[in-house]
């Protein structure tokens, strides 16, 4: 069974990130087969529509640290010194235009965000065209904090710079109610109607023919994707330079000493100075 699922369901096309067993975290396989399902739903003349949803507990818990972090030895995320930050931002490239595929496809995709959407899976969620959370369900990047830039760079895109900074500045994850009064999602609904608001929302799309959709979808990205372009470049760049500045490095040495677990707590409650690799005085 693939880590991505698609199921075509009447005029909806319905994609399902498949990992549940590590609440979807991205893996080397996940953003290429989460593309192929958006081509596949894309060309297909019946579906009008996109659902993307995760299995399991969550919607994406982000990049799969218990590989790249905390695994020995060089990979894709963390090269040996002296690093390739060309081979990285190609491979991270690769990644951000496979999550973009959903901002690009030819029809509207509705993500729709249960438990957590963080890290990578927040660079996920928001770039599907609308955007749909629990009450409950959480969402942010605590990478910024050392280790990471969200390479999509879809958060000043939603927010605004203000409101942007405030997110990145922090690394804190937020609920979907602050979510939407911020402005970063479409709306957030109590958990258990979330499978009913969603489903009501594609239904009323999908009665809409495919064309006027990709008429008004492609209208509307005109007026943004060349900036969203640039700022992607810079951010992949600079997602790379943070994995392997002093401080990231620090950190994935930090990983290994104490495991991913706990350097990440150690990260979000910022009682540890990555600069001086030491616990905060």
């Amino acid at each position: 069974m693939g880590k991505v699922l698609y199921e075509k369901d009447g005029r909806i096309g319905r994609i399902t990130l498949n990992r549940p067993e590590v609440m979807n975290a991205i893996d080397d396989d996940l953003p290429r087969e989460l593309a192929a399902a958006v081509a596949e739903a894309d060309h297909d003349r019946d579906v009008h529509v996109m659902v993307l949803s995760g299995a399991g507990k969550a919607f994406c818990a982000g990049y799969d640290l218990a590989h790249y972090a905390a695994g020995n030895g060089p990979n894709k995320v963390v090269q040996d010194m002296p690093w390739d930050p060309m081979q990285d931002f190609q491979f991270m490239w690769a990644n951000t235009q496979a999550f973009m595929s959903l901002f690009r496809a030819m029809k509207p995709v509705i993500c729709k965000v249960h438990g957590h959407a963080v890290a990578g899976g927040s660079d996920i969620a928001l770039c599907a065209d609308l955007t749909v959370m629990g009450d409950t369900a959480q969402i942010g990047y605590m990478p910024t904090r050392v280790w990471g830039c969200p390479t999509t760079a879809m958060w000043v895109h939603r927010l605004g710079p203000e409101k942007a900074k405030r997110m990145m500045f922090t690394g804190d994850k937020i609920t979907g109610v602050e979510a939407a009064e911020m402005g970063l999602v479409l709306k957030s609904v109590p958990d258990a109607q979330l499978d009913a608001e969603v489903e009501a929302l594609a239904a009323r799309m999908a009665s809409v023919p495919i064309n006027q959709l990709a008429m008004q979808k492609m209208v509307i990205n005109a007026a943004v994707e060349e900036k969203i372009n640039q700022t992607q470049r810079l951010a992949t760049v600079f997602d790379g330079i943070t994995r392997h500045s002093p401080e990231g490095m620090n950190f994935k040495a930090r990983v290994e000493q104490v495991g991913w677990k706990q350097a990440v707590q150690e990260r979000d409650a910022g009682t540890f100075d990555w600069t001086r690799n030491k616990p905060f005085d």
